[in-house]
């Protein structure tokens, strides 16, 4: 059984910083794309970055690129989100989740298993 369990997430004020991490277990991690998503309250699910199983092919959302980055410890079986210059539009539940589709990484219908979400709050 796949199990995806982000921790990392808190309050934090404005130009802050914060490192989500997500721990995988049950699936070949190395052999995985891996993503992040956020959804705000009332908002869809939205694309935060993607790294491919290989560590590279790098991808952000518009409204993160330059402050976010996304890196990957195989050896760990471990996903991690770092996030910079936090705004409070940034507050979000974050979400990691391994693609198991063909579909392209910026979809949530791309990725099959999801973790159950650490909540960001930046205040302002």
């Amino acid at each position: 059984q796949v199990h995806l369990i982000e921790s990392g997430g808190g309050l934090v004020q404005a130009g802050g910083s914060l490192k989500l991490s997500c721990a995988a277990s049950g699936l070949t991690f190395s052999n995985v794309d891996m993503g992040w998503f956020r959804q705000a309250p009332g908002k869809e699910r939205d694309f935060v970055a993607k790294i491919n199983r290989w560590g590279g092919d790098l991808n952000y959302g518009d409204s993160v690129k330059g402050r976010f980055t996304i890196s990957r410890d195989n050896a760990k079986s471990t996903l991690y989100l770092q996030m910079n210059s936090l705004q409070p539009e940034d507050t979000a539940v974050y979400y990691c989740a391994a693609k198991t589709s063909p579909l392209v990484a910026q979809t949530p219908q791309a990725y099959g298993y999801w973790g159950q979400g650490t909540q960001v709050t930046v205040s302002s």
